[in-house]
């Protein structure tokens, strides 16, 4: 598994491509999820790298040469939270530039996938032996909690992101 480093908040225009804008960045093609309890909360995951302040974002990582997003989705469920359950149909795709954790500049192509939950207990299983340093706990944030908070989330509109996602009542 690779490390699940967050991106910042998406810029108003589009990044440039790699190579262009005078710095060359990696791609990085990943899959994110937002995991959504039955009190309308969603999972997040601390991580406090050396190189900037701590910082919160949804479970999710790098998709493995030769896996699709969804198999990635899934993959990083288990390996993060627990879960071995299907992801469902992507519901968001975003490009952002970052750096990693590993200091990388990267071009990240971002699918997204909700999955709605009753309840969960968080058993992270397989986390590498970096996210073992960094990632130091979780929470599930309600969208109140997430617009309240006072260290950074990724993504930065996570409420829309939320709202924009939120499956038909009925």
């Amino acid at each position: 598994m690779t490390a699940a480093p967050c991106p910042p908040p998406p810029s108003p225009s589009a990044p440039p491509p790699p190579g262009e804008g005078g710095s060359k960045r990696t791609p990085r093609p990943a899959a994110r999820i937002l995991l959504v309890d039955g009190q309308d909360r969603v999972l997040m995951f601390r991580f406090t790298p050396t190189d900037r302040p701590p910082l919160w974002c949804t479970p999710g990582g790098a998709v493995d040469p030769g896996e699709t997003y969804a198999a990635a989705a899934r993959r990083e469920l288990w390996e993060e939270v627990g879960l071995d359950i299907d992801c469902g149909p992507e519901v968001a795709r975003r490009v952002v530039d970052f750096r990693t954790f590993e200091g990388v500049e990267v071009t990240a192509d971002e699918r997204y996938f909700r999955i709605d939950v009753d309840a969960c207990d968080v058993k992270a299983g397989n986390l590498t032996e970096q996210e073992k340093q960094l990632l130091v706990g979780h929470r599930w944030f309600s969208r109140n909690d997430i617009v309240a908070h006072d260290e950074t989330l990724y993504p930065a509109d996570l409420v829309e992101l939320l709202d924009a996602t939120e499956p038909a009542k009925g």
